[in-house]
């Protein structure tokens, strides 16, 4: 049995799917096998996949069209034969040593699921200097419903029982399904522990599921329901400080002039000094907001997508 089975869901990914299987062929630690699984695709995805797989055996092509990539998941880790889920998506890129990095992690620690930094991108890893921040300690309800350090479904690594336990993916779920997952697991109990080192290069993408801040916001939403379930609901700073995730994220990928504004203004009437603190976070996304409605948006692309 493999130690890592990695989850790919793609749809119509041909002009980025390559680079993300080559950067899962170059991992150093190469007891995996990777189920990548089509919904649908009208490109040359699907043909890319294929021949992957023709020439390493450890790639396996599933198809599930149709039913979205929470479902697409959900199918692959009914087939998953290892112990560990490495989730990733289409257009991601990870670091060489991930894998390596989580099998030691998972030998030594008692954890239920882990992940790594991130750094945004563009087109090549490297050409943006933003990095994600780790938490010192296991994952609360009230971190994720701020600003979720995990970012994104290529940094998670589960437990296949676990994942199983707490009912997996909601397939109606588009955006913030990895959320709505994360508050499940914390909420059962199962330990969510970050590992302070580079693992995943996450592409920002104007026309990428999460470039739709409104549909990200509604899915979050859905999350805090998930939440109060466990008796968890956002305090205002949370809230402030989510405000100032999808601001920055607005400013990151060119959203209309007023967008990154509202969502500061929105976010300090939460919590000004949750919203502005860590100052090199906090006020530094206020002034660039500030300064982005006035900005041409050629320039708002050179100055804030790096």
């Amino acid at each position: 049995m493999p130690r890592f089975s990695i989850i790919l869901p793609f749809y119509n990914a041909a002009q980025t799917l390559q680079a993300t299987l080559d950067a899962l062929q170059a991992q150093r630690f190469d007891d995996w096998e990777a189920i990548c699984v089509d919904d649908g695709s009208t490109d040359a995805s699907a043909e890319i996949v294929a021949r992957m797989a023709q020439s390493d055996p450890r790639f396996r092509q599933m198809s599930n069209p149709g039913k979205g990539p929470s479902d697409a998941r959900n199918h692959a880790a009914d087939l998953a034969r290892a112990d560990l889920l490495a989730f990733c998506d289409a257009d991601d890129l990870w670091h060489p040593e991930k894998l390596a990095q989580m099998a030691q992690h998972f030998d030594r620690a008692s954890t239920d699921a882990a992940y790594g930094q991130i750094r945004f991108f563009q087109d090549q890893p490297g050409d943006c200097p933003t990095v994600s921040q780790v938490r010192p300690d296991a994952l609360t309800i009230l971190d994720l419903l701020s600003e979720n350090p995990v970012c994104t479904m290529s940094n998670l690594v589960v437990r296949r029982d676990a994942f199983l336990e707490v009912g997996a993916f909601d397939p109606s779920l588009v955006h913030n399904e990895d959320l709505d997952l994360l508050i499940r697991l914390v909420g059962h109990g199962k330990r969510i522990i970050g590992l302070d080192a580079l693992q995943v290069w996450y592409r920002t993408s104007a026309t990428g599921l999460s470039s739709d801040l409104h549909a990200m916001r509604r899915g979050r939403d859905q999350a805090i329901a998930t939440a109060a379930r466990f008796g968890v609901t956002p305090t205002p700073k949370a809230e402030a400080v989510y405000m100032r995730y999808l601001a920055r994220r607005a400013l990151r990928l060119d959203a209309p002039k007023a967008a990154a504004w509202g969502y500061t203004r929105e976010g300090v009437r939460h919590s000004a000094s949750g919203f502005l603190f860590p100052l090199r976070r906090g006020a530094a996304t206020a002034a660039a907001s500030a300064v982005a409605l006035v900005l041409p948006s050629s320039f708002r692309r050179a100055l804030f997508a790096r």
